[in-house]
């Protein structure tokens, strides 16, 4: 196993100072400069059949929350009703893993690894090391967890090894200075179609949706990245498009380690896309009165920034103006933290889709809140 050491790029440092200052404003966090044109909701925003959207501050007796101290008992409550709907995963945390092969190419080198996702259960992702973590000695990195979307190339395109240049997020993070993993999602694992990746699954968990499996890789493939020599664990982030999207809803909701975040085209509505498959969460969520929804995963990511870029109404779009009404279902949870609620969306009205000017504001989002 290689282990190294890396260099902090500047443009990933996102502090103001004054260079004279010596008060709190020298340390104050820099926001993106577009903050307040992806964090204003159009008008009236509406959803076709949105699902219960419970008020995401009243506890289950009726009473209201009002503080922070009131929201962290809630927030308890909320993930843990989530959790018990997503179904048991073992609990296994192990950050080793085996270079199964290394090539270097023009910034970064890529190595295909492999390592335990359960015990027992081996999954392969490819870690990509810019050339600044060959440097010893140097600063540790800001990592980056990146979430292929649904495509047979699985890790090769999001990696960089084949496919269009607008999915190969992985790579253009390299090149900007971070270290990144991009896992392999269960559904391409050892199978031959997803249909026999959730069956597989269920023979080994069967009281578990797809989407707990999804979230427990995720979490795995962030042990294996904070676990690096040349990794700062305290600036983490994560990012997707379309079922990769999904991926980061979830890790960011469940998984403190994940500082900044930008979910691209998975779809906020249970409606909007397709949810409702097997290897997500199955046909519960189609029932009307089904209690959970994503504002509450909205709500307990706050206050760490979150950023849904939407193609609405571009053709196949899972994200837009629409998705505002899952949002400002959870906004009343951000309101309660000091900080300005940094849970934005981006509609670029392109559809399903990564348009290269969109990619340089995703980029962007996470620059400056990996700080």
């Amino acid at each position: 196993m290689r282990w190294f050491l890396g260099i902090l790029v500047l443009s990933c440092c996102g502090y103001a100072a004054t260079g004279t200052a010596q008060d709190a404003a020298a340390e104050r966090p820099v926001d993106v400069e577009w903050l307040s044109e992806v964090t204003t909701a159009p008008q009236s925003p509406s959803l076709e059949n949105p699902g219960t959207l419970h008020p995401i501050l009243k506890r289950s007796d009726g009473s209201e929350v009002s503080s922070l101290e009131g929201w962290t008992g809630l927030r308890a409550s909320i993930r843990e009703q989530w959790m018990t709907f997503l179904g048991p995963m073992p609990e296994f945390s192990e950050s080793s893993f085996q270079v199964l092969r290394e090539t270097q190419e023009n910034g970064f080198a890529r190595q295909l690894i492999q390592y335990q996702s359960e015990p027992g259960q081996l999954v392969q992702a490819y870690l990509l090391l810019p050339d600044a973590a060959l440097n010893s000695g140097r600063p540790k990195l800001p990592g980056i967890v990146a979430l292929h979307q649904t495509t047979d190339a699985s890790i090769d395109e999001i990696a960089g090894v084949s496919g269009r240049d607008a999915m190969q997020i992985g790579r253009k993070l390299a090149l900007e200075g971070y270290v990144v993993i991009c896992p392999r999602c269960f559904l391409w694992q050892d199978v031959s179609s997803l249909n026999e990746a959730v069956a597989k699954h269920r023979q080994r968990h069967p009281n578990t949706t797809g989407m707990a499996k999804m979230l427990h890789d995720a979490k795995r493939a962030t042990d294996v990245l904070a676990g690096l020599d040349n990794v700062d664990p305290k600036r983490i982030g994560a990012i997707g498009h379309s079922l990769g999207a999904k991926e980061v809803l979830y890790l960011a909701a469940f998984d403190q380690r994940i500082s900044a975040a930008v979910s691209s085209e998975g779809g906020l509505g249970f409606r909007t896309t397709n949810w409702d498959a097997p290897w997500y969460l199955g046909e519960a969520i189609r029932a009307p009165e089904f209690p959970l929804n994503h504002h509450q995963l909205l709500a307990l990511i706050a206050p760490r920034p979150f950023l849904v870029v939407g193609g609405e109404s571009g053709p196949g779009a899972a994200d837009g103006d629409r998705s505002w009404v899952i949002m400002n279902a959870a906004l009343p949870a951000w309101s309660l933290y000091p900080s300005p609620a940094r849970l934005g969306l981006l509609n670029h009205h392109q559809g399903h889709s990564i348009p290269d000017e969109v990619y340089v504001k995703m980029s962007e989002w996470l620059r400056v809140y990996l700080q």
